[in-house]
């Protein structure tokens, strides 16, 4: 899967670049995602998201004018991911649904998702997609 990662630090990236083991052709941009640096995500399928950057509508509609269809989020959190817009334009997002684990650990778990998703699979209990089904547990209502 091409996918992108945008804000990534020095420890991040080496995590990264461990736990993937070029599975996946990963971008990786120090920039952060804004308005002026979605262009960097044509042609790729997948954002990885690091250090919290706002997701809000207008960068996740150009994100999927981009093409994107997925988003990995490295962290516990994805308050600052605006899911009702995802969901409208279709985009699957995932995060990590565990906090027992190191930072490689954690890491794993975000290309676990890319893998999943290549694979045309659900990604279990990292689902934040805002679709009512079995597996999903955080839908908003």
């Amino acid at each position: 899967m091409k996918a992108i990662a945008y804000n990534i630090n020095p420890k991040e990236k080496e995590w990264l670049i461990l736990a993937n083991y070029k599975k996946h052709d990963i971008t990786i941009i120090a920039n952060s995602l804004t308005l002026d640096t979605l262009n960097f995500a044509a042609g790729k399928e997948a954002l990885i998201v690091f250090n919290k950057d706002p997701l809000n509508a207008p960068i996740i509609t150009g994100l999927k004018a981009q093409g994107i269809k997925y988003i990995a989020i490295s962290s516990f959190d994805y308050g600052h991911v605006d899911l009702l817009t995802a969901n409208a334009v279709g985009l699957k997002i995932a995060n990590i649904p565990f906090k027992d684990g190191g930072a490689l650990e954690n890491m794993h778990q975000v290309i676990a998702n890319l893998d999943n998703w290549a694979a045309g699979k659900c990604v279990g209990d990292a689902c934040c997609c805002q679709r009512d089904c079995a597996v999903n547990t955080k839908v908003l209502k």
